[in-house]
């Protein structure tokens, strides 16, 4: 999806993420907000979806803890931030930059999602919890899920800040084609004060 939209919307599928890069002054939250109702709308439509396409499963991919609640709460916590850690050095303004950001950010998903799926879901996402969660009736964890992972990703923009230059987690753009265009624009500015 990186690859497929990334070059129109940045690829936010991720309100936790969307609001980590509001929280590093890289998306303006008057754009954030469009964006967190329609990754939270494309939950619920796909887990409506499920539901009629699968009406016996009691759960509809509903994300639940294998173990305790505060074990899941950290893990999910520390996932989030290492997700939004890696997002924050692969993008520019609040989206993807070069060829392997979609390879990068993947990666990073899916080795989680190995090795912490089977513990606490490895969810990452609050739509991604939201959705099933409400059309399933099954309320009961979803505070881990849309609690932790905002939480995370807000740990995750601290240590963007820590390791990263100055100025690195501030607004530059909220789209790549304004980003593109700003570049051009002082390139040929560049160029005619070399030419004069």
């Amino acid at each position: 999806m990186i690859y497929t939209v990334g070059d129109i919307s940045g690829a936010h599928l991720n309100p936790a993420v969307s609001l980590g890069f509001f929280a590093a002054r890289r998306f303006p939250l008057r754009q954030a907000i469009p964006y967190i109702a329609s990754q939270c709308g494309g939950a619920l439509v796909a887990s409506g979806v499920l539901r009629l396409l699968f009406p016996q499963n009691e759960m509809l991919g509903t994300t639940v803890p294998a173990g305790s609640a505060i074990q899941s709460f950290v893990l999910e916590l520390i996932l989030t931030a290492t997700l939004m850690f890696v997002i924050l050095g692969v993008s520019t303004g609040a989206a993807e930059k070069g060829i392997t950001a979609g390879i990068v950010v993947g990666a990073v998903i899916g080795l989680e999602a190995m090795f912490a799926g089977p513990i606490c879901g490895a969810s990452m996402n609050p739509a991604r919890s939201l959705g099933p969660a409400v059309i399933s009736g099954h309320f009961q964890h979803v505070w881990i899920y849309l609690l932790a992972p905002v939480t995370g990703a807000c740990i995750g923009v601290l240590g963007c800040r820590c390791v990263r230059e100055a100025g690195c987690c501030s607004y530059r753009g909220s789209h790549p084609t304004q980003d593109a265009c700003n570049s051009a624009s002082s390139t040929l500015k560049a160029n005619q004060l070399s030419q004069s």
